[in-house]
């Protein structure tokens, strides 16, 4: 293997050293940690601003309290409720333990035509002692005030039929308002364990 060196004829081109922003983009700094015990909800109603251009939140182990539930997301724009109207898209994955059934189909029961109720992240989640739903959800330029508010997800979970389930979400919260809050439930019962934690995408921002 040949040894390179640098020269000093080639080091004088360059003027200046990276800035401590470029250096950082994309990083993530972990801003809050929720851990559900027998929840009914588990909020995030501060440090969502304009502090970071975007916001990832990552599920850890979400595990249902109730057999063969959903995994859902609603934004709060500024008042007290999370209702941010949303149109957003939602396909699935399957493949079952007995390799008896697939699928992979576009599910219109999952998304939303500018509706304000909660979002489909996961379906079918099963309550067994090893059941669970991991995943990540992003959150993009949340303070915008001129744009609408994008949000992109992607999900595994263990289905109550004993499937392993994938999905996909993806949408806008179509309002101007700022979205400075964002809340997680099952559509049915509680959210029995399971951590969610949100960080700060890239750089701060001035």
């Amino acid at each position: 293997m040949a040894i390179r060196t640098a020269v000093n004829r080639a080091l004088t081109a360059i003027t200046a050293l990276p800035t401590a922003a470029a250096l950082t983009d994309g990083n993530l700094t972990l801003l809050t940690t929720a851990t559900a015990s027998s929840s009914s909800t588990l909020d995030f109603t501060s440090s969502i601003n304009s502090t970071y251009n975007s916001y990832l939140f990552k599920f850890i182990d979400i595990h249902p309290g109730t057999d063969n539930v959903e995994f859902q997301v609603n934004f709060r724009d500024g008042s007290t409720a999370y209702d941010a109207t949303k149109t957003s898209t939602f396909f699935r994955a399957l493949h079952d333990e007995a390799d008896s059934t697939t699928a992979l189909a576009y599910r219109t029961g999952g998304d939303l035509a500018q509706g304000t109720g909660f979002q489909r992240l996961n379906e079918g989640i099963g309550a067994n002692g090893d059941q669970s739903v991991a995943g990540e959800l992003t959150l993009f330029n949340p303070s915008s005030t001129t744009f609408v508010k994008h949000f992109m997800g992607k999900f595994s979970g263990c289905n109550a039929g004993d499937r392993e389930d994938t999905t996909y979400v993806a949408g806008y919260c179509n309002v101007t308002a700022a979205i400075d809050g964002v809340q997680f439930k099952m559509h049915s019962g509680n959210i029995d364990s399971g951590t969610i934690k949100m960080y700060g995408v890239g750089p701060k921002q001035s």
